[in-house]
């Protein structure tokens, strides 16, 4: 220990003398990370099934986590919980979602131990620990882990990232929001978004700029100092919102349908060594009707609610991409421990016949199919908040039973 400096709490080595000229100064000494220390950038997609990234068989095209499966490891038996709070919870704490009061997510809170949504202090998440080791911690996107109860601008806020030891955040608290009007929160306090869609405002573009932002604006004044980036964007949970020329990048592509899909999901993994050679496709999802029993207008409607889900898969991983690029461009690509996950498999809260509205399936309200198809236009744009039909969900977990 040098003698100009000495942890805090121990006496002071200085000396202190009558006149500066005869003495002689110390300061506490700040916290500092181990030499060498990596970054850490935590990706958490939502609600994206084990058969709907290219480098898992999908012919969705997602270059960017392509290469970082290719450049690193994939997983082929990692589990999650099927529901986004209580996953979350176990990737930041390391404990069981019930050992978090997070049985179901936060908005389904039981009132009993095990299911109230509020994860007990004592339970450490992996922003405390870091933060004791000397890094910066910073959280972007997607929250989901306040009790809903505490998410008004009442706070109380200990439970907010800034509460759970992030340094810095921006994104929503709740469980989805629209990606064109997003509900935002920067730090504690709610803020709009800069830009509006018809500027080209899309929160995965937002929230990859933030999330740059904060590392730049720490490693230009200490370069050394590692930071845990915790990233969450929105997608691509619903509303499946991207800008049109993204889904139109998939025009004709599921018009064949989800069985289709399914079987060619199947063989590219088993191409690519993900499943064993030997390995039987479970059976079709007795809830999921025959693509070839639809009517021509169901089948247009549902193959185009897959494009939009595609294109914003591949929008995603383009942004994201970038985020990447950013790491290689300052330097810290190679001293960074990247992952990404999904925090539970593909949703079916689109019902079987997907939604322009989300919000009917969770209230029980019949879906109209011509009302839908006389969106078919507009799906992915601004004006619906749009799930596709559990056929895609479905094959989406593909080589999966449901």
């Amino acid at each position: 220990m040098s003698l100009d400096e000495y942890k805090q709490g121990q006496a002071f080595p200085g000396v202190i003398g009558r006149t500066a000229d005869v003495s002689k100064p110390a300061w506490p000494a700040p916290l500092r990370a181990r030499e060498g220390a990596p970054n850490v950038v935590f990706i958490v997609l939502d609600d994206t099934g084990f058969g709907q990234l290219g480098c898992y068989g999908s012919p969705i095209r997602t270059p960017s986590f392509d290469a970082l499966a290719a450049d690193g490891l994939r997983y082929s038996n990692m589990h999650t919980t099927a529901l986004c709070s209580p996953s979350r919870s176990c990737f930041l704490t390391g404990r069981n979602h019930h050992s978090n009061g997070m049985a179901c997510i936060t908005e389904g809170s039981m009132g009993y131990p095990g299911s109230n949504g509020y994860i007990p202090f004592e339970n450490g998440f992996l922003s405390e620990v870091l933060l004791q080791q000397g890094y910066n911690t910073y959280a972007v996107g997607k929250w989901h882990l306040t009790p809903t109860e505490a998410t008004s601008a009442a706070g109380p806020y200990d439970r907010w990232p800034l509460g759970r030891g992030f340094e810095r955040y921006y994104g929503f608290l709740g469980g989805d929001t629209h990606q064109y009007y997003p509900e935002l929160v920067a730090d504690n306090h709610q803020v709009e978004p800069e830009k509006t869609p018809e500027e080209g405002y899309h929160l995965t573009v937002d929230l990859v700029e933030k999330a740059r932002a904060m590392i730049a604006d720490a490693k230009q004044v200490a370069p050394n100092k590692p930071f845990f980036l915790y990233f969450a964007p929105g997608s691509h949970h619903a509303p499946h919102h991207v800008p049109k020329e993204w889904a139109d990048r998939y025009k004709g592509a599921f018009d064949d349908g989800w069985e289709a899909y399914r079987q060619k999901v199947f063989a590219k993994q088993k191409e690519l060594g993900i499943i064993p050679a030997s390995t039987r496709l479970s059976a079709p999802d007795p809830d999921v009707p025959v693509w070839e029993t639809l009517s021509a207008d169901e089948q247009r409607l549902y193959a185009r609610m897959m494009e939009v889900f595609a294109g914003f898969v591949e929008h995603t991983d383009h942004h994201i991409g970038q985020l990447i690029a950013f790491l290689k461009e300052i330097g810290e690509y190679d001293n960074t421990l990247i992952m990404l996950v999904s925090d539970n498999g593909a949703s079916s809260e689109g019902g079987p016949t997907g939604s322009v509205n989300e919000g009917k399936f969770f209230n029980n309200v019949p879906e109209n199919l011509a009302q839908n198809l006389a969106a078919i236009d507009d799906i992915g744009g601004p004006k619906y908040f749009n799930h596709y039909p559990w056929g895609w969900t479905h094959v989406g977990n593909t080589p999966f039973r449901r």
